[in-house]
């Protein structure tokens, strides 16, 4: 997936898909399409539903199956109680290590290849 490191984006999928599906419920196509649209443009949907599945045998997830006319039901997904707790600890999670991460990143360090502190 250009642009985006797969093992950070694993790492905070089940977030986005809480996400996204605390705003509505949605099925696992759209959500692929809701996701490329907010800058995940190489996500397949072989990512996804993978992650759908997990979310949905954790409890964090529940499912209905909706006729469709043009084609096969469809798999609509919501956030359980327990889904929408997991969004609220996630998003602080998320909130604190990106924190952190700035931190670290912001810091002003020796380009030199020195450390601070460090005798010569």
């Amino acid at each position: 997936m250009p642009g985006h490191d797969a093992q950070m984006l694993k790492g905070v999928l089940g977030l986005l898909l809480l996400r996204l599906l605390a705003a509505r419920e949605d099925y696992g196509y759209s959500l692929v399409l809701r996701l490329q649209e907010h800058g995940f443009a190489g996500l397949a949907e072989g990512t996804v539903y993978p992650a759908l599945t997990r979310l949905e045998s954790q409890g964090l997830l529940a499912a209905r199956l909706v006729r469709s006319t043009a084609g096969p039901a469809r798999k609509y997904y919501a956030p359980t109680d327990a889904g929408r707790a997991e969004l609220a600890r996630a998003g602080r999670a998320w909130a604190d290590l990106v924190a952190a991460v700035a931190r670290v990143v912001g810091d002003d360090e020796p380009t030199d290849g020195t450390t601070e502190g460090t005798p010569e």
